[in-house]
């Protein structure tokens, strides 16, 4: 219990009220999960609610041919919108949820959500703008989808994944970036060639260097 209030006043300060986070150390539990750990899947009920502590995690949508949609990350100091709704309304997840790297979470059970949206005015404001965060992003995907050419949403999508790491050197392979983009790994390697002509990246082997 100390240890989660301790990380909740390091890393959600600004966010939740002292007693809040009080009711979070004592009903909240802390988890760290490999690479790879699917933390959330399509068709499950959401069990609990994550505040991440440190680490990433891939939120995408995947259709019945394994195809992959991106969706958003989530990283430091964030939670899950979808998850927030699926437990506000009993529903299935619709999303699936993967750790990119080690994270650390705040598990939070999610037959508290009621009394902290009831109770906590901060609870309910941080519900709100983490809704709004997630639509942003949603819709600024839709917006990739719909209105740019394939090498725009690949500079756009480097240049996110870049801030969102915090560097911009990108460790990725083509075909992963394909994936997340919905197209072909030569599609990829040919644009990712085209923007390195251009000055936008530098190319090595499992590695980009976004230099806009």
């Amino acid at each position: 219990m100390d240890d989660i209030r301790k990380i909740l006043d390091q890393k959600f300060p600004q966010f939740f009220d002292s007693e809040l986070k009080d009711d979070i150390a004592a009903v909240g539990s802390i988890r760290t999960i490999n690479e790879g750990f699917h933390l959330m899947d399509v068709g499950q009920y959401v069990k609990s609610i994550p505040l991440i502590v440190a680490g990433k995690l891939k939120i995408f949508r995947e259709d019945e041919e394994a195809n992959e949609l991106f969706l958003y990350y989530l990283h430091n100091n964030e939670a899950c919108a979808i998850s927030l709704v699926c437990t506000l309304n009993d529903r299935v997840s619709q999303v699936r949820a993967v750790a990119m790297e080690e994270t650390t979470i705040i598990s939070i059970p999610i037959e508290h959500m009621d009394k902290f949206m009831m109770t906590y005015r901060s609870w309910y404001q941080f519900v709100v703008r983490t809704y709004g965060m997630r639509l942003n992003e949603m819709l600024h995907t839709i917006d990739s989808i719909a209105f740019k050419k394939m090498d725009e949403r690949l500079l756009a999508y480097l240049e996110k994944l870049a801030e969102v790491n915090g560097s911009t050197i990108i460790h990725d392979t083509h075909q992963n970036i394909a994936v997340e983009l919905n197209t072909s790994r030569e599609v990829i390697s040919r644009l990712l060639k085209q923007m390195e002509r251009k000055g936008f990246v530098q190319l090595s082997r499992n590695r980009i260097e976004v230099l806009t």
